[in-house]
């Protein structure tokens, strides 16, 4: 029976199953008795194996039957749920994920289990298992590399034109926190002076920083063993590298036609792939409600869309102009549909946050255990959606936080019985929207961030002088710990434990059109809050003139607009402000702050737009109100990169380009 047509199916079945065993795994943890939970989880794997079983993947299903009778063992009562036995267990999750990763990428699915296999049967048979220590002895063992018969003959043939083959274990630093950068710039140093030929785990996990802090990777270099380990040594945050010679005896050894077996399986793999394609052309008839979409058909579709926006504005001016109206409402007519079209393609690209807060569980789990330390995840508005590019960006600084909310935020549980909390931590992931926006809350019950501590270290390293820090607000000060260069010298439990590259998040927060922001009371625990835009390309604006040129406000940021008399400005701190509702607001004239050239003359009038970032307000003083729009935002470009208060640009229906105000920047 021909199953290919239903190996899509078949992928995404398993991923979801297996994501509902690694969620009931984890409450399984935290009501070990239930076995409610451990029938939803039987049930799963369950599935997983009969489908694996038809679909002919047999270790996946041989792995999976194991499981199963690890978890029937439990709700029969012969075995108890103990952290030691779920270890193992999401072991074998792990690698039955990484079966069907393999599947997904065109491959057949086959990992050596042996090892975990042996562990589940230890188990069933009531015998305790050890738990698995992070030392070098036992990862060598996890991570020993063996070699299927292309990868000898490519290292034998290296061999035989004048290449050493080196198996390099490295270790990382325990607080290194962008493991997934760390291994891209390793395998750039490695790819200057040769090639990698494997690695354990595989490039995909290492990429989605599944493994803990060591991986080996086996290269083919000219280069001396030594020269290597000093290489990679210089790539910063690693720990330890061992380089040693692979052993390509023994390979020949035992296998002696291997040259035969490789022209084997390289035709199987030809057929295999031919009869794909047949199979490809051959199985459309499948009819479904949904469809899959490739995200970059979207970009495609967006970019069109958004030359169309540009396009409408163009004709709604001339219809403006000409007054035509016939022409008026053809338009108008128009512009509604496009609007529909907007909201279809918008709604089309969102994704609920939840795809990424998926894989948080997991790791907090991980780190929990990892540190001692006892937490409990609680995940709110999993359900919120973002535009998919905004998506695909958070993962690493929401990761980044959140490592730093356990890591140094949350206490052991013995400090916190003594500071009288309960010796569970919370740290709770928060989505929902406001606005046009998106906010994501990390927020834990920890140890907090201490001001003294923060000001002493930035006064330390030059970040502000002792006379500036005394007049810093709470919030002022927690900023500073995302200030560059703050995180990179000493240990980051001189300051209560914060701090540890956040300038990164920021960078890509901001770079997303977004802001994160800290509350914290020491002793109490912290908040961080990052607010993010729902999209990153259509935007309404204000736009605004300043002489002769025209500017786009972000509606975003503007709280309202007013008309100022010239005699109703006051002076506060070299500083001309106006009295706003009971509030002092700043004015910040931006026909100085662009050099705009003067053409005209002043008025006794001032347009002003009051702007928000948080809690603080600024109002910009304009010529002239012109009225909202919705534009395209197009970057500046590789030439602009440094451009102040400038965010992007439009072109406008007339065909003028309009730079957008970027108001984040403009408040301090």
């Amino acid at each position: 029976m021909d199953m290919s047509q239903y190996l899509e199916v078949f992928i995404d079945e398993s991923k979801e199953h297996l994501q509902t065993i690694n969620e009931q795994l984890l409450e399984l943890e935290k009501n070990p008795d239930d076995v409610a939970i451990v029938n939803e989880i039987f049930r799963s794997a369950h599935t997983l194996k009969g489908m694996s079983a038809t679909m002919g993947f047999e270790d996946l299903a041989n792995l999976t039957h194991q499981m199963e009778n690890v978890l029937d063992a439990i709700r029969n009562e012969k075995i108890s749920v103990t952290p030691e036995l779920l270890d193992v267990i999401f072991r074998a999750v792990d690698d039955l994920e990484a079966m069907v990763v393999s599947i997904s990428e065109g491959g057949d699915g086959k990992r050596d289990v042996t090892e975990v296999v042996a562990q589940l049967k230890q188990i069933e048979k009531g015998d305790v298992v050890a738990v698995p220590q992070k030392s070098n002895s036992t990862y060598e063992q996890t991570y020993e590399q063996t070699y299927d018969e292309f990868e000898y003959t490519i290292l034998k043939q290296s061999a035989e034109q004048g290449f050493h083959s080196y198996e390099a274990t490295i270790k990382l630093r325990s607080d290194c926190l962008l493991k997934a950068a760390r291994v891209f710039m390793i395998f750039e140093v490695i790819e200057q002076i040769g090639e990698v030929i494997k690695s354990v785990p595989t490039v995909e996990m290492l990429e989605a920083e599944q493994f803990d802090d060591q991986f080996v990777v086996t290269v083919v270099t000219k280069v001396s063993q030594d020269e290597l380990q000093k290489r990679i040594m210089k790539v910063s945050e690693v720990e330890e590298v061992n380089v040693r010679s692979v052993d390509l005896r023994r390979s020949v050894a035992q296998d002696g036609s291997l040259e035969q077996k490789v022209e084997q399986k390289v035709e199987q793999v030809v057929d295999k792939k031919q009869e794909n394609q047949e199979e490809k052309t051959t199985g459309k008839q499948v009819s479904n409600k949904t469809i899959r979409v490739n995200i970059e058909r979207l970009d495609v579709l967006m970019n069109l869309f958004e030359e169309l926006v540009i396009d409408r504005g163009r004709l709604e001016q001339i219809s403006r102009e000409l007054n035509n109206p016939e022409l008026h409402e053809t338009v108008e007519r128009m512009s509604r549909i496009s609007g529909d079209l907007q909201n279809i393609i918008l709604n089309m690209r969102m994704v609920p946050v939840e795809t990424v807060f998926n894989r948080f569980p997991r790791m907090v789990r991980q780190l929990a255990r990892d540190l001692g330390k006892k937490i409990n995840l609680e995940i709110i508005g999993a359900e919120t959606e973002l535009d998919r590019t905004v998506i695909d960006e958070i993962g690493d600084p929401l990761v980044h936080l959140l490592r730093n909310a356990i890591d140094h935020g949350i206490e052991t549980p013995d400090v916190r019985r003594a500071k009288g909390k309960p010796e569970e931590g919370t740290v709770k992931l928060k989505a929902y929207h406001s606005g046009n926006h998106v906010f994501i809350e990390i927020e834990d019950d920890g140890a907090g961030i201490s001001r003294e501590k923060v000001l002493k270290k930035a006064i330390s390293k030059g970040i502000i002088s002792e006379q500036n820090a005394a007049n810093l607000t709470d919030k002022q000060v927690y900023e500073l710990i995302f200030a560059s260069g703050f995180s990179t010298a000493d240990k980051v439990s001189d300051i209560s434990g914060r701090g540890v590259g956040l300038d990164v998040v920021k960078s890509t927060i901001e770079s997303l059109g977004g802001s994160v922001s800290i509350d914290s009371e020491e002793g109490v625990g912290s908040i961080f809050s990052i607010q993010l835009p729902l999209t990153l390309s259509i935007i309404s604006v204000m736009l605004v003139e300043i002489q002769h040129e025209k500017y786009a406000i972000p509606l975003s940021s503007i709280i309202e607009t007013a008309i100022v008399k010239k005699e109703d400005i006051l002076h506060a701190h070299n500083q001309k402000v106006i009295d706003f509702r009971g509030k002092v607001v700043p004015l910040l004239f931006l026909k100085d702050i662009f050099e705009v050239p003067v053409v005209k003359g002043d008025d006794d009038f001032l347009s002003v737009v009051i702007v928000r970032k948080g809690e603080k307000m600024a109002g910009l003083v304009v010529d002239s109100f012109i009225g909202q729009q919705e534009v395209v935002l197009k970057s500046l470009g590789n030439y602009l990169t440094s451009v102040f208060a400038i965010s992007g640009a439009t072109i406008l229906g007339d065909g003028q380009v309009a730079l957008i105000v970027d108001c984040n920047a403009l408040i301090k």
